[in-house]
């Protein structure tokens, strides 16, 4: 797997892990909690980046799509048979939508500060401190898992 890639991504997660760990902790607002949630989205699209090139390169696929929710599903796709990254691609996707909602700000510069992401009429997602931090975790385990698996 290309380096570039690799250390193009840990450079994301280390920004998402500031954001998370001293400027949420601090500021403890929804504007931080968004940011994060773009970091985490440019993290898993630069490794799901990667693993298509290393299939193209393995002459596996064509092409890769330059939408990213093309990868993405290109990813579920073409690696169906692996439950991680499938569920990583749908995660992504998820998380993609949530950037794009309209969001409600609860409890801002306090402990349980809380965004409220609307997808749609009928689903609601709230992101906390805690949920956020579990996502960072699960951040981690991919990209730990994409270095075993593909190096």
């Amino acid at each position: 797997m290309d380096e570039d890639f690799i250390k193009d991504a840990k450079e994301e997660l280390k920004r998402a892990d500031h954001l998370i760990y001293v400027s949420l902790k601090y500021t403890r607002t929804v504007d931080i909690i968004k940011h994060i949630i773009e970091r985490f989205i440019n993290f898993i699209d630069i490794l799901f980046e990667a693993i298509l090139t290393m299939e193209q390169e393995e002459n596996k696929i064509p092409d890769i799509p330059a939408a990213p929710a093309a990868r993405a599903n290109l990813i579920k796709k073409q690696f169906h048979d692996d439950p991680f990254l499938v569920g990583m691609a749908n995660f992504y996707l998820k998380l993609r939508l949530i950037n794009r909602a309209s969001f409600e700000r609860d409890q801002e510069f306090r402990r349980h500060v809380k965004m409220t992401a609307h997808l749609d009429s009928e689903e609601k997602i709230e992101i906390n401190i805690d949920i956020i931090t579990d996502y960072f975790k699960k951040m981690k385990e991919f990209m730990e898992y994409v270095e075993q698996k593909f190096e």
